[in-house]
């Protein structure tokens, strides 16, 4: 009795569109560098930021305030809001600095000039401010501006008033930060990572991830 081998059948394959289609949305692809052979990454781009002065009945809507819970969150809302507010608080200290010299009128003659830089190179600019090639951050800008007007006046003799003036500044402005609730402002992107108020890791650019086929 001889055994004979069972016939060879022809061997079926079928292919899922759903697992095709979930291999082509895994597959990554990048572009060596030919010099560094090295990904190259899309590069991200950022529009500009420029002072921006926010409605005044936003900065004193009665509804907005309330007690901080805590430190940390009186010291979270000064630092949000002073990203936010930041061209307001500005306006607002100087108008108290002005306040303080209604008495000296070659102190406010002074005050006057140096106001007109402010206007030109901070409230009503609108783009970077640029010397020897080089821009320079809002913030320095503020420090700047905020030098020259006190080494100013302080040679006007009215080195106490502008102290005094500028202390009730920085308390009429910390208060309000630190009462002014965060909920309904929303900073741009650019502005809160500069501020560190959004978290480094969704500013980090997508890598191609090696994976091995099943």
């Amino acid at each position: 009795m001889s055994l004979k081998p069972p016939a060879a059948y022809g061997t079926i394959t079928t292919t899922n569109p759903a697992a095709a289609q979930t291999s082509k949305d895994l597959t990554f692809t990048c572009r060596a560098n030919p010099q560094t052979s090295q990904p190259v990454y899309p590069a991200r781009s950022y529009q500009s930021v420029y002072p921006t002065r926010r409605p005044w009945p936003e900065l004193f809507s009665l509804t907005s305030f309330s007690v901080p819970y805590n430190y940390a969150d009186a010291m979270a809302r000064i630092k949000h809001n002073i990203s936010y507010f930041r061209v307001n608080y500005a306006m607002a200290v100087l108008l108290i600095v002005f306040l303080s010299l209604l008495w000296h009128p070659v102190s406010m003659i002074v005050f006057l000039i140096v106001l007109v830089a402010w206007l030109a190179l901070y409230f009503f600019r609108t783009g970077p401010v640029v010397l020897f090639n080089q821009s320079f951050d809002d913030r320095l800008v503020v420090v700047v501006l905020s030098l020259v007007t006190v080494v100013a006046l302080v040679f006007t003799h009215v080195g106490l008033n502008v102290l005094v003036s500028l202390i009730v500044g920085v308390v009429v402005v910390g208060l309000h930060a630190a009462f002014r609730v965060t909920e309904d402002l929303f900073l741009d992107e650019e502005t809160a990572a500069e501020n560190g108020l959004v978290s480094v890791v969704a500013n980090q650019p997508l890598r191609p991830t090696s994976y091995t086929r099943i």
